[in-house]
């Protein structure tokens, strides 16, 4: 399965982003969304940004991932690594 992942642009340099989530941060491209700017939630896929979101949009989308993998049997996913989840 593959998932678009919610994340903030917090720096742009020429068509590659710093993005920020849940305090972690990546590096991805925005050649297919070029009009994206500091600031905007976008999903990101395979290392690029594929569409812009809301900030609720993304907040909701960063909750439900978060229920999804605290459903999960064991330790929390690292491969995930993006979302936010407690250890309790």
């Amino acid at each position: 399965m593959c998932l678009a992942v919610p994340m903030k642009i917090m720096a742009i340099n020429g068509t590659m982003a710093t993005m920020e989530v849940s305090g972690i941060t990546k590096e991805a491209s925005l050649m297919m969304l070029p009009e994206a700017k500091v600031g905007d939630y976008v999903l990101i896929h395979a290392g690029f940004a594929i569409q812009k979101v809301d900030e609720d949009e993304a907040q909701e989308t960063l909750r439900l991932l978060a229920e999804m993998v605290s459903m999960e049997p064991g330790p929390p996913n690292q491969a995930v690594g993006l979302l936010p989840y407690s250890q309790d």
